[in-house]
């Protein structure tokens, strides 16, 4: 089987325990593709055999959080910077199931920072882009003085959008803005959305009708 690991705080337990199956001997034939540089190098610590996504021609599952979804299998997720690879994985999933906790399922998303990726050359122009469209965006920081960059080299701009109505329409625009690399919406995504609350209970959603097999 080959698995994709997710990349957040829920991703880091879900990697965790699959660490400590392959070192008892319970999981002896898996592969795992990452979505980000700290899921991989949290998986070769725990020996987990990971492989490069060229070298695959689909994924069968992949665990990972996010951090809005509604009941409809919509979220935001990119809150750990790896909106881009986590959206590639995730294309050649065929089945997603994204972990999360009750407060994070929601009516309507946005209350959520948006997360835009876009490539460093241009990215002012991009910001004051989002904020003459009321976009209220903000610049993700590492620490005081540098701004956070991506596995991939990008920057990360937060749109504060406290609602966002129309999910389909901002994915369209988003999509057609030159210099963004990737956003945050994550619209149809999970198979399967594991509600965990604070009584202790779990809630499993299954979407109806499941994604084609790539």
């Amino acid at each position: 089987m080959v698995v994709g690991l997710g990349t957040g705080s829920t991703a880091y337990y879900f990697i965790d325990e699959i660490g400590r199956r392959v070192q008892n001997g319970t999981l002896t034939d898996i592969r795992a593709v990452s979505t980000s540089s700290r899921s991989e190098k949290q998986a070769k610590e725990l020996g987990i055999p990971t492989v490069n996504i060229d070298d695959v021609k689909h994924i069968d599952v992949l665990a990972d959080g996010a951090d809005e979804t509604t009941t409809s299998f919509s979220g935001i997720k990119g809150g750990g910077g790896a909106l881009l690879m986590e959206k590639i994985v995730a294309q050649i999933s065929r089945k997603i199931i994204w972990i999360v906790d009750e407060a994070k399922v929601v009516d309507m998303l946005g209350a959520f920072p948006l997360p835009i990726e876009v490539v460093q050359f241009g990215s002012w122009g991009l910001f004051h882009k989002f904020n003459e469209a009321g976009l209220n965006p903000s610049f993700r920081k590492s620490g005081v003085d540098s701004l956070f960059i991506t596995d991939s080299g990008n920057y990360i701009i937060d749109l504060h959008l406290n609602q966002i109505p129309n999910p389909a329409q901002l994915n369209f625009e988003l999509n057609n803005v030159v210099g963004v690399v990737e956003h945050g919406l994550f619209l149809n995504y999970p198979s399967v959305i594991i509600v965990g609350k604070e009584d202790g209970t779990t809630e499993v959603m299954e979407r109806p009708e499941q994604r084609e097999e790539v």
